[in-house]
This record gives structure tokens, sequence and C-alpha cells, in this order.
């Protein structure tokens, strides 16, 4: 049975990790043995990415892998470690916001990553669109009096040549879902430094960027000094902590072939 008291607890140290000096890093795991890997080495806080669960199950990213299959790898990972976990639910399913924070929570998950690429349709939402569904996911955590720390991602930078100023749009998308109650906003594939510093003095809420572990964050390969200096909040690490594993895999085992 879910225990709310302790999700309503975890949600309330992830979202005030947002509020702290230093970024917090949500490294990003896959599996119960990644995340325990990631908490042994001394993270108190995990994220959980669409991509390297739907490879782990055999599926590609972008929804391929069903909504119950995502909610069973979460449900795995929550159940394997006592810190807070967030999870990318990628551009919901397209499932009502009330059933998937529902789903969220009864895997064990207090925080969720949502863009606004819609895969079953191949389109992207609108900037109110994507508002919109942001403040229903809000509404519906509130509601379950548990405030899931939301995540708004934007996929402009994917998508550069479908808008006239691409910066311009993003600063834009990101500060309606602010407006509607995210927590955090998500441009991902930022192109450089320049763009991250714009976003930053024009949107108000904590800034997730991608990193590598070793090659360092997108944009610009910037460690988590700079990013700190820059005024990045959070860092995550989507699908490049699992393929700095694979690319390690090979010299591993370069003896035994």
């Amino acid at each position: 049975m879910t225990d709310f008291t302790v999700l309503a607890e975890r949600a309330f140290t992830l979202l005030e990790a947002h509020q702290q000096d230093h970024p917090i890093v949500l490294p990003t795991v896959w599996d119960s043995w990644s995340a325990h890997a990631m908490v042994d080495s001394g993270f108190n806080a995990l994220s959980i990415g669409s991509h390297p669960l739907a490879n782990s199950v055999g599926a590609d990213d972008g929804e391929a892998m069903s909504l119950s299959q995502a909610l069973a790898g979460i449900a795995r990972v929550c159940g394997s470690v006592d810190v807070p976990v967030s999870a990318d639910l990628e551009s919901g399913y397209d499932t009502p916001a009330p059933d998937l924070i529902a789903g969220l929570l009864e895997a064990g998950a207090v925080g969720v990553n949502i863009e606004d690429t819609v895969h079953s349709e191949g389109r992207m939402r609108s900037a109110e669109e994507h508002a919109e569904y942001i403040g229903d996911l809000r509404r519906a955590a509130d509601a379950q009096r548990v405030h899931v720390v939301i995540n708004a991602r934007t996929d402009v930078f994917k998508n550069p040549g479908d808008f006239s100023d691409p910066t311009a749009e993003a600063i834009h998308r990101l500060n309606l879902c602010a407006e509607a109650g995210a927590d955090s906003v998500y441009p991902v594939r930022l192109p450089d430094t320049d763009t991250l510093k714009t976003i930053l003095s024009q949107v108000s809420l904590p800034l997730n960027v991608t990193a590598h572990p070793i090659k360092g964050a997108v944009p610009d390969e910037l460690d988590l000094s700079q990013l700190q200096d820059l005024g990045v909040k959070r860092v995550t690490f989507g699908p490049l902590l699992q393929s700095a594993m694979y690319d390690y895999f090979a010299k591993f085992t370069r003896n035994w072939h």
C-alpha cells in the first residue's frame, strides 16, 4: 500500500534540493542495480530516464514501451532505494493528468519529467497546450497532497528549424510552464553557453541541463563548478550514464576474446 506521508516527505526533500546553492545532480538510472550503484556512490536523489529504461526492456525511446512497462520499471527502482526519485514519463503517454500522477505515485516516484513532443502524433504541443498539461499535473498532484516535483521539458532546440527564434520560443514555453505550476524547467539540446545564459536570465525557475558523467554538460562540456557559477540548479544524465558504461564494456573485457 502506498504511504503518502513518506512520498510527501520525499517530494519536499527533492523540492528543497532545487533551492540550494550547489546544483542538485540526479544521476539517471534505469534499474535496481544502477540505482543502488548511484546511491552507494553518494547521491541522495535519483532520476529515471525514459531512454535507458526503455533500452533495458528492449524498446526504443519515444514511448515505444508501454506506460505499464514504464511504471513497472519505476516501481522497481523506487522499491529498491530510500531516496527521492524523479521519473521521466516522456509526453505523458496520452494519459489524463490524474491517472498519470496516480500511477507515478503508486510506483513510488515523487518527481516527473514531461516533454512537449507528442510521440503518438509525431508533433510538438503548442506552448499553451504543454502549459495546460503541466497545470493539470500540478492540480492532480495537489489533489493527492503530494507536491510532485514537475520538471517541464521543451524540445524546441531539437527542432530549431520549426521556429523563427528558437531561444525566444523556448523561453516563452518555459515561462508558461512556470506559471502553470512547474518546479523546474528543462530545455534539452542547448546549442551553446550563450543560449544557456540567455535562458537563465529570463526564466526564474531552477533550470535542468543534461550532462555526460565524464565529458561534461551540454552545452560545451561545462563542468559542475561552471554550471554552478552560471546559476544552473539541476543536472541529469539522460541516456549518457548508460552510454558511458556501454563504451567501457569493450575495454573491461578485451582480454577475454
